[in-house]
């Protein structure tokens, strides 16, 4: 069983920089135990591999994360662990420039932005997201990955799954989409990106500009996808997501108190955080405040783009 250690930057927070790859607490792929182990599967290069993290503290050596590794694409994996807990990522190139952004950055200086460095590991689950509601498409993600996915390798806990490989996601009966709640729009964008994965999977080497570039070349891969995908696929600090229904609304009021907020806006509210927007846009839906989302609704056009 392969084993590697990584000592962190300090001040460091693993559950704050892992968090944004779990889809729901009940994620087949990534779980958090109560302790405060991380179990997270994935489908590398090589195969299915099963990571499991720990953190450990002590006085004498500090934080020193360890990750344990089952199945084929073990190596990858172990090889892939300092920059999937934000060994690639630098914080330090942020500055602040609203006294909430400053709060939230000290606050959470922990903060870290995971690289995965695989592609159709996040595209999929964000294209389930697509126009539907969070708890929506963390069904459909469970149901599918229950009906379709490996047995993750290893002492992984109970339910845990690999994703299965662009291959058998093009076998999904029509019959199989719709039970899990997935419109043919939806499923034919995934089927779509499955059926050029190998080009995708480039985008994980690439910088942001082309790797959004080419997945946008996919039918049903917009903005919205693109950036959700690759803001964990790349760890990119720049990933702004654009045609959220919620997103500029709370970046707007947190900033401006205004509650009216569009793309446009969001925008040009974080324009002074160049090459750091994703970044800041994090930084300020932890540091609020923020509205109750069942408080604003916003026009279908801000959804329009996926």
């Amino acid at each position: 069983m392969p084993r590697r250690l990584w000592v962190p930057p300090e001040p460091y927070d693993l559950a704050r920089t892992l968090r944004v790859l779990r889809r729901g607490a009940s994620d087949p792929t990534c779980r958090r135990e109560t302790d405060g182990t991380w179990w997270r599967t994935c489908r590398t290069p090589h195969g299915p591999a099963t990571l499991k993290i720990t953190e450990h503290v002590s006085p004498a050596d500090g934080t020193v994360i360890a990750g344990e590794v089952w199945g084929p694409g073990a190596d990858w994996t172990l090889d892939a662990l300092p920059a999937l807990l934000g060994a690639d990522d630098d914080p330090a190139a942020f500055v602040p420039r609203h006294q909430i952004v400053a709060r939230a950055h000290r606050k959470h200086a922990g903060l870290r932005l995971p690289r995965t460095g695989l592609v159709m590991d996040s595209l999929v689950p964000t294209v389930l997201e697509q126009r539907i509601t969070t708890g929506s498409a963390h069904h459909a993600w469970h149901r599918l990955l229950a009906r379709y996915g490996e047995p993750a390798p290893g002492p992984a806990p109970q339910g845990m799954r690999i994703t299965p490989p662009p291959q058998v996601w093009r076998m999904v009966p029509s019959w199989e989409w719709h039970r899990a709640g997935v419109d043919l729009a939806r499923a034919t964008a995934i089927l779509r990106a499955c059926h050029h994965a190998p080009r995708l999977e480039e985008a994980a080497a690439m910088s942001l500009p082309d790797a959004t570039g080419r997945l946008q070349l996919i039918p049903g891969i917009g903005p919205w996808t693109a950036a959700e995908t690759l803001q964990r696929a790349l760890g990119a600090p720049d990933a702004l997501t654009l045609g959220d229904l919620h997103l500029p609304v709370q970046i707007g009021y947190a900033l401006t108190g205004r509650r009216d907020g569009t793309d446009e806006m969001m925008l040009q509210l974080l324009a002074p955080y160049p090459g750091q927007r994703h970044r800041a846009a994090r930084l300020i839906l932890l540091g609020g405040p923020l509205l109750d989302r069942r408080a604003h609704r916003a026009p279908h056009s801000r959804i329009a783009h996926l």
